[in-house]
């Protein structure tokens, strides 16, 4: 690694900080604001969560492709596949965050163990997703800055950390839209 890729990675160090605190705060700010509540005449966005879930689904498939490609020395696509993955992941964020703006949250129905299962899952799912936010960027900057050695030993870490959360992401939806209104 050169002294310019040295100093691009302090330099995307601070947008890592910064991003990883600020995403989680201002989706939980926004999880906790409903549009209507608040006198806007907004029409829920109720056809949100099956697109998001897909999205999600899409996330796992593109994560899983880019791991294969990379096994298989396709660096370009690879980095291809990660880059539209990390697009599926903002806009999976964005569609997440207008829906619940606009709808009330949907209360788990099942019953018995099922629920100790779906909250379980819910629960890992919300605080990983908090956590991979930092691995994700780390891992990204560390290629972009042609750091290969330290990108692959965080990337072990990422990759599966990742894949779970878009995997429970699905998982949480199939359990849930059967008590969507």
């Amino acid at each position: 690694m050169t002294d310019t890729d040295r100093k691009a990675q302090s330099k995307y160090n601070k947008w890592i900080v910064a991003l990883s605190i600020t995403i989680p705060v201002v989706v939980a700010a926004l999880f906790g604001v409903n549009l209507k509540r608040l006198g806007f005449e907004v029409e829920p966005l109720s056809f949100l969560p099956p697109i998001y879930a897909s999205i999600n689904a899409i996330t796992s498939v593109l994560l899983i492709a880019a791991f294969v490609a990379i096994k298989n020395k396709k660096i370009k696509l690879h980095e291809r596949l990660i880059k539209t993955a990390i697009v599926c992941s903002v806009a999976f964020l964005l569609m997440y965050v207008a829906y619940h703006m606009t709808s009330d949250s949907t209360p788990y129905g099942g019953k018995g163990f099922m629920r100790y299962i779906y909250f379980f899952i819910l629960i890992s799912h919300i605080l990983l997703s908090i956590a991979v936010i930092p691995f994700v960027l780390i891992t990204y900057v560390r290629a972009i800055t042609n750091d290969f050695a330290r990108h692959k030993k965080i990337a072990r870490f990422t990759f599966p950390l990742w894949l779970y959360v878009s995997v429970t992401g699905v998982i949480v939806y199939i359990m849930i839209s059967p008590y969507y209104v």
